[in-house]
């Protein structure tokens, strides 16, 4: 899953790539149309798919492995409607991630993230192979 790529956008729904950052702000590219726009850093903030973490009662969870863990579980655990019931919400996220503290996690941050996994999803854009990792003995071998 590349979400190193993926970014988002105060004021803005959906999910963007990020074609160009500039000194005031990021060009964005939509994901449907590809068409490209300028999004200014005074009337926008901007957030990184890969840098959100879950929090949970010994760490954070990385987004990547949450959305792994909802596609794996779709067939027996349907991800709910983001407008649904905070108590249904919290019910869903706890079988998707059992540790997370309750007391951080918000229903408005699992609303959000239902809300981007079903963007992504939808676009087919979850991918569920794992990055390669680059071994010590690899970069040895290289230099």
């Amino acid at each position: 899953m590349k979400l190193d790529d993926l970014v988002a956008v105060s004021g803005m729904s959906g999910v963007f790539k990020l074609a160009a950052n500039r000194d005031n702000g990021l060009i964005i590219e939509d994901l449907d149309n590809g068409k490209r726009k300028f999004a200014p850093a005074r009337k926008h903030q901007f957030t990184p798919l890969a840098s959100i973490g879950i929090f949970t009662l010994d760490d954070s969870t990385e987004l990547k492995i949450i959305f792994r863990t909802m596609v794996e579980q779709m067939e027996a655990n349907p991800v709910p409607s983001a407008s649904s019931s905070s108590k249904e919400l919290h019910t869903y996220f706890r079988k998707i991630l059992a540790d997370y503290d309750e007391d951080k996690v918000h229903t408005s941050d699992i609303k959000k993230v239902i809300k981007w996994f079903n963007f992504l999803n939808e676009r087919n854009l979850i991918d569920m192979e794992d990055e390669p990792e680059v071994t010590e003995e690899k970069s040895e071998e290289e230099e």
